[in-house]
C-alpha cells in the first residue's frame, strides 16, 4: 500500500490569552518553561488522520470548528502545539483570499511572484501564461493593481496560477464559494480532471453538494475535535442530520402545534423500522406509522400525516378521510390508524414524519406529534425525492409516438 502524502497524529492547536499585559507575561514564561498556558482556546484537540495518494478528502464543519486552523498547520503557516504532521508530496495551497499576493503589484506581477513560490521556473511559467490568464479570464484588469480586484477576481488569479503548477496534493479553502457560477463549474472540471489523473486533493468547503461530489473520504470538524471521519456520504449524512436538527424556528412550531389539552389529541405514535430511539430508513425500505388518537365524544376523529424535511419543507402529506381510511376502534375513546409507505422515494437526508389529530369533520387540528427520521444511502442526485428515469436516444416526444 502506498505510503500516505500527509500523516495527522493527535494534533492539537491551543491559543494563549495575551490581552493583558500579565497575561502575555505568564504566557511568555510558561513558553520558556515548556509548558502549555494555562488561559486560553483550544482550537485544535487530538485529531488524526491520513490522505493517500490518489484520494480525496473533504473537511466539514460549523464556521469556528477548527477547519482553517487545522490547512494552515498542514501548509506550515502555522505550527501545532502538540502532535506532529508529515506532508510527502509538493504542494499548492488556496487558503485565505488574496495570501501571497501583494495589492499595490498588478495581476501579472502577482502571477510570476506566486508561480515562483509555487516552484515553477521562469521558462516554464512564459509557457504557461497564456493557459493561466485564459483561465482567470479578467482581460486588461491583469495590469491593474490587485488591490482593485474583487474578491472573485483574486479567487480566479490564484486558481489560475496553481491550475498551470502542476501540484501533487492541492488543498482548497472555500475558494469555490467566492467566483461565479461559471467560473466554479470552471474549477471543478478542472479538479475532476485532476483527480482523474491520479492526484490527491484536501478540501474545506460548506457546501456538502461540492463534498459529496469531489471527495470519496470526509472528516467532520465540531468544536476541535474529530466529530466523524470515513466515507463522504455517512460523514456529510450525519453533519447535516445535526445541523438541521439545531433549527429553533423549528422546535418552536412544534411547541406551539402541540396541544395536550386539546379534545382530539395523540395518545400514542409508533414509527418504524426503530433501532432503540432512532429511526432509521435505507433506500427502498418501508417506513411505517401508528396513530392511536383519544376522542372525547366517541366520534372517529381524523388523522393528518405528513412529511417534511428537517428544514421544514413539506414533501408529501395525506388525510385519513380523503382516502377513505377506517380507524380499528380500541376502546370507546381511542381509535388506532396505522398507514405504511411502500419503498419511498425519498434522497438521503433527515426528515420527520408528523402525525395530527383533527376533528371528525376534519377541519380543526388539535394535536401533533413528530418522529424524526434518518434516510441512509449514497446519492449525488438534487432535491427530496427520486423519480424514476432513463436516459435514452429518443427525442421527448418519441415513446410517447411510439405507443
Amino acid at each position: 500500500m502506498n505510503a500516505p502524502l500527509i500523516r495527522v497524529d493527535g494534533v492539537s492547536k491551543f491559543y494563549p490569552r495575551v490581552h493583558r499585559a500579565g497575561e502575555r507575561m505568564r504566557a511568555f514564561m510558561a513558553l520558556l518553561a515548556g509548558r502549555e498556558p494555562q488561559d486560553g482556546a483550544e482550537v485544535l484537540h487530538d485529531v488524526s488522520f491520513e490522505i493517500r495518494p490518489g484520494e480525496s478528502f473533504g473537511i466539514i464543519g460549523e464556521n469556528g470548528a477548527g477547519k482553517s486552523t487545522l490547512l494552515k498547520i498542514l501548509t506550515g503557516v502555522i505550527s501545532p502545539s502538540r502532535g506532529s504532521v508529515e506532508v510527502n508530496a509538493r504542494i499548492a495551497a488556496l487558503l485565505e483570499l488574496g495570501a501571497g499576493f501583494q495589492p499595490e503589484f498588478s495581476g501579472l506581477d502577482n502571477v510570476r511572484m506566486k508561480a515562483s513560490l509555487l516552484g515553477m521556473s521562469p521558462r516554464r511559467l512564459e509557457r504557461k501564461l497564456d493557459d493561466i490568464l485564459a483561465f482567470a479570464d479578467i482581460g486588461d484588469y491583469i495590469h491593474e493593481p490587485v488591490k482593485h480586484y474583487s474578491s472573485g477576481m483574486v479567487v480566479r488569479l490564484g486558481f489560475a496560477v496553481v491550475t498551470a503548477s502542476d501540484p501533487e496534493l492541492l488543498i482548497t479553502d472555500e475558494v469555490l464559494a467566492v467566483g461565479d457560477e461559471s467560473f466554479q463549474k470552471k474549477c471543478i472540471r478542472w479538479i475532476e480532471a485532476f483527480l482523474e489523473r491520479g492526484n490527491t486533493l484536501l478540501m474545506v468547503s460548506h457546501s456538502m453538494y461540492q463534498v459529496q461530489k469531489l471527495c470519496r473520504r470526509a472528516l467532520w470538524l465540531q468544536d476541535g475535535r474529530a466529530q466523524l471521519q470515513g466515507d463522504v456520504f455517512e460523514v456529510t449524512q450525519s453533519y447535516l442530520a445535526w445541523h438541521e436538527s439545531r433549527g429553533a424556528q423549528e422546535k418552536r412550531q412544534r411547541a406551539t402545534a402541540r396541544g395536550e389539552s386539546g379534545l382530539y389529541r395523540i395518545e400514542s405514535m409508533d414509527v418504524a423500522p426503530r433501532s432503540g430511539d432512532e429511526v432509521r430508513l435505507a433506500s427502498g425500505e418501508d417506513l411505517g406509522l401508528e396513530l392511536v388518537l383519544h376522542s372525547p365524544d366517541g366520534r372517529a376523529p381524523v388523522a393528518l400525516v405528513g412529511i417534511v424535511r428537517a428544514d421544514g419543507t413539506p414533501v408529501y402529506g395525506v388525510a385519513s378521510d380523503q382516502d377513505g381510511a377506517r380507524p380499528e376502534r380500541v376502546d370507546e375513546h381511542h381509535y388506532r390508524f396505522r398507514v405504511r409507505f411502500r419503498a419511498p422515494p425519498l434522497l438521503p437526508g433527515l426528515y420527520s414524519l408528523r402525525g395530527h389529530a383533527m376533528d371528525p369533520e376534519g377541519l380543526r387540528l388539535f394535536d401533533t406529534a413528530e418522529q424524526r427520521f434518518l434516510v441512509r444511502g449514497e446519492s449525488r442526485e438534487l432535491g427530496m425525492v427520486r423519480l424514476e428515469h432513463e436516459w435514452t436516444d429518443e427525442g421527448p416526444g418519441d415513446a410517447e409516438s411510439s405507443r
